[in-house]
């Protein structure tokens, strides 16, 4: 699932992402991953792409919160949290830091 994210993210330009191991901090899941969007346009397309790749791969999400033009949209698919921030939100909320007790992995690792 994180390896079908990740690419899903790629695929439409999400920079700056980043996938966290946060299996041994806290129950909620296993992992965060993270990018952001130049715009909100490019956060819808990111956004799309998941669910419709990992849709195709038979995991729906159990609940996704935010708006389209919130700034920062989560999407939980239980073991997986994915977040798509702007660029300004993701800089504000700073989940990297505030989760810097996991274990960031290359995406090359998965």
């Amino acid at each position: 699932m994180i390896k079908l994210a990740y690419k899903a993210m790629d695929d439409k330009k999400g920079q700056d992402i980043k996938i966290l191991d946060i299996s041994d901090v806290t129950t909620i899941a296993d992992y965060f991953i993270i990018c952001s969007g130049t715009n909100v346009s490019q956060m819808d397309a990111i956004v799309d792409n998941i669910e419709e790749t990992l849709g195709r791969a038979g995991y729906s999400a159990r609940r996704t919160e935010g708006g389209r033009n919130s700034g920062w949209i989560l999407m939980d698919y239980a073991d997986v949290v994915v977040h798509v921030f702007s660029q300004d939100d993701r800089l504000f909320y700073d989940l990297e830091r505030i989760w810097r007790d996991g274990k960031s992995v290359d995406p090359s690792e998965i």
